[in-house]
């Protein structure tokens, strides 16, 4: 096996995050953790343990932009960085941008009917930009690529949990590298984040990591090496018991539109009454992912009032 798992602390509330170095025709590290003092401690001991030093990583790729992922991009001098085009807009972090993602954002907050008071949740909607690498892509990746140096690894799109999500496939040992597309211990959350192009509109993000998931189950994948925790086997089980609890938690939804029109915010309210307080950002997006699924199988309707505001009813 030509992986070394390298476990990296977070300050997040997810803990640990997984990087891998890969030896082939060139040395490569698959993610690389958030941009802490403690992380790049960690990064450091673990190549060591492979005899490598950070200045012999000749390429770094991600599997996608989030901080406890994209940390010390920066940290490698002499590599190349790849990953989804999308990770640039959060490598660059333009200004242009910024203003592009909070306009983004408090416009899905009105349309989902929640209170001014917490239009604040906007400027919290951006990660900790300071636990971020700060170097743009050298060379974007995608969909059906080969991994540079590694041919046996193929590119395989799977967003949904991010717009830039990427996980690799090596065919021949079924294998697979996941990001935080599966992860063992936990479903992962399909966040909303604003599209690579305006002109797009939201991304479904939870129709999208359904659509991603359902690949994996066509596929004979004996291993997925995960962004957290352990490695996952039984993936077929998982995935298959994961679209099943999803299935249910939307019929939950539906189940409270009985009878009554909802907004998003009210939904989020009732479904996450202790935690929607503090995580107002992932709370919603798990509403908004029912209501999109919902809406896909033609069990609700959805209408503008004259306030701009989307309501929900059964159909």
């Amino acid at each position: 096996m030509s992986l070394h798992k390298i476990i990296i602390p977070t300050p997040f509330a997810v803990g640990d995050v997984n990087s891998y170095l890969m030896k082939g025709d060139v040395l490569t590290l698959i993610d690389a953790g958030p941009k802490t003092p403690e992380a790049w401690e960690a990064l450091k001991a673990g190549l060591k343990e492979a005899n490598v030093r950070p200045e012999d990583i000749e390429q770094v790729v991600l599997t996608h932009h989030h901080p406890d992922h994209a940390g010390w991009v920066d940290g490698f001098k002499n590599a190349k960085l790849y990953g989804h085009p999308y990770n640039d807009l959060w490598l660059r972090r333009d200004e242009a941008f910024f203003e592009y993602h909070d306009a983004f954002y408090l416009e899905r907050l009105q349309e989902e009917g929640v209170p001014e008071e917490s239009f604040f949740w906007v400027k919290k909607m951006k990660r900790p930009l300071n636990l971020m690498g700060s170097r743009p892509l050298d060379m974007s990746i995608n969909e059906g690529d080969a991994l540079p140096g590694h041919a046996e690894w193929r590119v395989m799109e799977t967003l949904g949990h991010a717009q830039s999500h990427l996980s690799f496939w090596n065919e021949e040992t079924r294998e697979m590298i996941g990001g935080d597309h599966v992860i063992a211990k936990v479903s992962s959350n399909p966040l909303i984040e604003p599209p690579l192009d305006p002109a797009e509109g939201r991304p479904k993000s939870l129709l999208q990591y359904n659509a991603s998931l359902g690949r994996l189950l066509k596929m004979p994948i004996d291993v997925i090496y995960s962004g957290h925790g352990e490695e996952v086997r039984n993936v077929h089980e998982l995935v298959s018991s994961r679209l099943e609890k999803q299935h249910q938690r939307a019929l939950k939804v539906l189940d409270m539109l009985k009878g009554q029109e909802k907004t998003v915010y009210e939904l989020t309210v009732q479904l996450f009454p202790y935690a929607f307080e503090k995580e107002l950002g992932l709370t919603l997006s798990e509403t908004i992912g029912q209501i999109d699924y919902l809406l896909e199988e033609g069990l609700i309707f959805e209408r503008m009032d004259a306030g701009g505001i989307f309501r929900y009813a059964q159909a």
